[in-house]
């Protein structure tokens, strides 16, 4: 019988292998010195630059802190509170001069005037799915804003608005990978990339941003499994016990609000029976849904892998350079 126990691991062995692996990659097949991990106080990343100190020693790894305008006041101080636990180098990069430079703000406030023109600076906002158990629906996203002092409004956001707020939101990824290369350059460090399973099959990443990384070290974890690493390392639990969130948006918002169809724990699930051919009948009772909501949750996993076969592609070529 399908049950959660499918996602146990052994956590002190899965530890043993990724910092094996961690060492090879980095100081053998990448020939690094050691490693930068951007620390955003969620737990990925806090279990990889926790991994990566235990793996390289803790004088050859440098976390990086890189806020900005919506960034949450708990990001900051948790992820300071693992970098001293860790005794790693800590280095803050604010990015909110950059991400002005850039027209980042300017152009999502654009963006969500297509929608609430009546929006100024200051009113907080979030994107929003509606939840696939309330039944088949298209993936139209809605936008969420909430002036200060007053409830929030929500709208559906239409595709042009949606576009143009996606993509100036993508400038805080991109332009955080690329501190993360200046520092990676500048002391001969690899970059590690934060992803788990979840994130990385399913496309929750922005291209060329979060999803470039020299190593990746807990790309093949579910969620639920990275957790339970977390845990036997040391994270800390106030960290263990944090939502997961995009911290993107101004506005608090969940993984499951933004992108995926349920909370990581079901979610989890759902891909791990998906991926091993388990009928949705079987898959339910272990989720707590229905085989209908588990069907819809299936039907979403390969909707949103044929939009991530664009994330992973690397540029095409007319020719092969090399072999001409």
């Amino acid at each position: 019988m399908f049950s959660r126990d499918v996602l146990k691991i052994d956590a002190p062995a899965v530890a043993s292998e990724i910092e094996q692996a961690i060492r090879d990659q980095v100081f053998g097949k990448l020939r690094r010195r050691g490693a930068v991990v951007g620390i955003s106080g969620g737990i990925d990343s806090s279990v990889v630059v926790t991994l990566c100190a235990r793996a390289l020693g803790k004088d050859k790894v440098v976390g990086l802190f890189m806020p900005e305008r919506d960034t949450s006041d708990d990001a900051l101080r948790l992820g300071r509170t693992l970098a001293d636990q860790l005794g790693i180098e800590a280095v803050v990069e604010s990015i909110r001069p950059a991400l002005a430079g850039f027209g980042c703000y300017a152009r999502q406030d654009d963006a969500i005037r297509m929608v609430f023109p009546e929006y100024v600076e200051g009113w907080r906002f979030k994107i929003t799915l509606p939840s696939i158990l309330e039944g088949d629906r298209l993936n139209v996203s809605q936008l969420t804003v909430q002036p200060p002092g007053e409830e929030p409004r929500t709208r559906r956001l239409p595709l042009k608005a949606y576009l143009q707020l996606v993509a100036a939101t993508n400038f805080k990824q991109r332009c955080r990978k690329m501190m993360e290369y200046y520092h990676g350059d500048r002391l001969n460090y690899a970059v590690a990339g934060t992803p788990n399973l979840l994130e990385y099959d399913q496309g929750f990443f922005v291209k060329q941003g979060d999803g470039a990384a020299d190593f990746k070290p807990i790309a093949h974890l579910y969620k639920t499994q990275v957790y339970a690493l977390a845990e036997y390392i040391g994270v800390p639990e106030e960290i263990r016990r944090r939502p997961p969130t995009t911290d993107t948006f101004s506005l608090p918002q969940g993984q499951d609000e933004f992108y995926f169809s349920l909370p990581h724990d079901k979610m989890d699930l759902c891909l791990y029976a998906h991926n091993h051919g388990i009928p949705a009948a079987e898959t339910a009772p272990a989720v707590g849904i229905t085989p209908e909501q588990v069907e819809r949750v299936y039907k979403d996993i390969e909707a949103k892998r044929r939009v991530s076969e664009y994330l992973h592609a690397r540029p095409y070529l007319v020719q092969d350079p090399v072999k001409g």
